[in-house]
């Protein structure tokens, strides 16, 4: 691991809700625990470069009110990375563009809001990809600078790798959050669709777009989406399994393979989790769902050319290659095709509730290996396709790390609107996994 970028590790790894209470109790000031949090920004940013607007006075101008507040929410003097095309009515949204330099919303984004009603704020802008899809920014991962930390979600995930927040939003429409959080060794967390609210937030493909949660366990991650969601199943505290859970496990998707290393983790995390009481079965994916890959490419690229063509027709020249290849390619395709893949969306989404009939979650890799040491891309998000195209719940957790240092991961799904089971699966296998991040 570099000097100077290894991620947070040891008592900074303390609980979101431990936190919220030394604040809430006072014996921890919002405006110490900010500082505390700016020093870490300060100790490795000009490496990692997650972020794109932070005002330290700013947030510590914010910290400051929260001391003063009678009421308390539960997310009380929490400061949260918020992805750089959420809206922010105090810090500009550039969407990763060189177009979009100084935009300035005249309102946050619904999420954000609800950080603010609970007691938390924004510290700052995360980076992103442009437009969220695949020209990378500028950040690194905090493991090795020289390796990718994933995309779009970068700076998200980075920032909770590197203890700077100990939250932090992002989306995902194909593998945004559970790449990333898997390249940086953290939990990333999509819930069902439409879980979290995309108001404010800039689309790519209304159909697939997801809001989803970076944190450092699954307790906190769980806790942070019961303090933004809607009122409903969501709750502060992982219940408890009353069992072991069944997990079925899928080596690989139709449209891709594992390499060697992460192949191996994986299996050596499972006969881990056998160990600790799961039962684990191998699934076989129905024929059905080999052209999964194809339909969410052409619901993904309709939508995201319709999004974007009139940002395209203005800044053409300044937007990447990948992104004007993107557009170009989802405007040549026919309504009809869009209708047909939309059509089969929805048959392949009730398919997949019988792929749930007899397990509590469905294992896979949330990416074909660790990050790989390339600055210009992102990694391959099609080990997430599946599951962001039928809109279904998914985790990942760190696992272990490659013989370079670099962490792996494990990807679990669930059934729809079944977060609740999914957050305590994952919760009992984090436990029964027990990855420790270094101690140097």
């Amino acid at each position: 691991m570099s000097s100077g970028t290894s991620p947070v590790k040891g008592a900074l790894t303390e609980e979101l809700q431990a936190t919220v209470g030394a604040l809430s109790a006072g014996t921890l000031t919002a405006r110490a625990y900010c500082d505390s949090c700016l020093e870490r920004v300060r100790a490795n940013e000009a490496v990692i470069k997650a972020w794109v607007a932070l005002d330290e006075g700013r947030a510590r101008g914010i910290a400051a009110t929260r001391d003063v507040r009678d009421a308390q929410g539960s997310l009380h003097g929490i400061p949260v990375g918020v992805k750089d095309i959420f809206d922010t009515e105090d810090l500009p949204t550039e969407m990763g563009s060189p177009a979009f330099v100084g935009n300035q919303p005249a309102r946050n984004a619904r999420l954000v809001e609800r950080i603010v009603a609970a007691g938390g704020y924004a510290l700052g802008k995360t980076a992103t990809a442009e437009f969220a899809y695949m020209h990378p920014a500028e950040t690194r991962n905090p493991w090795n600078p020289k390796h990718t930390p994933g995309g779009s979600s970068s700076g998200s995930a980075a920032a909770v790798a590197a203890g700077h927040v100990p939250v932090a939003v992002g989306t995902q429409t194909n593998g945004s959050v559970i790449r990333p959080a898997a390249f940086c060794g953290v939990v990333g967390f999509k819930p069902t669709l439409d879980t979290l609210p995309m108001h404010g937030v800039l689309p790519f493909a209304e159909t697939l777009d997801h809001v989803g949660v970076f944190a450092r366990s699954v307790a906190d991650a769980a806790y942070f989406t019961a303090c933004v969601a809607e009122a409903g199943p969501f709750t502060a505290e992982v219940g408890a399994l009353s069992r072991p859970p069944k997990i079925a496990v899928l080596p690989r998707f139709p449209w891709n393979s594992a390499e060697q290393g992460a192949a191996a983790q994986l299996q050596a995390t499972l006969s881990r989790l056998a160990a600790a009481g799961t039962e684990v079965k191998a699934l076989d994916l129905p024929e059905d769902f080999e052209e999964a890959k194809r339909v969410h490419r052409t619901i993904m690229l309709y939508e995201g050319a319709r999004e974007h063509a009139p940002r395209q027709a203005a800044h053409r020249r300044v937007m990447s290659a990948a992104l004007n290849a993107a557009i170009d390619e989802g405007l040549a395709m026919s309504h009809d095709d869009y209708r047909a893949a939309l059509a089969r969306r929805a048959a392949l989404a009730e398919l997949a509730l019988d792929l749930f009939a007899d397990c509590d979650a469905v294992a896979s890799l949330p990416a074909p290996g660790p990050a790989p040491a390339r600055l210009d891309i992102t990694g391959d998000p099609s080990f997430c396709t599946l599951w962001t195209l039928v809109g279904f719940p998914a985790i990942t957790l760190p696992t272990g790390l490659s013989d370079a240092g670099l962490p792996y991961g494990i990807q679990l799904a669930g059934s729809a609107h079944d977060d609740v089971r999914l957050l305590r699966v994952a919760r009992w296998c984090e436990a029964a996994i027990g990855f420790e991040r270094p101690s140097h």
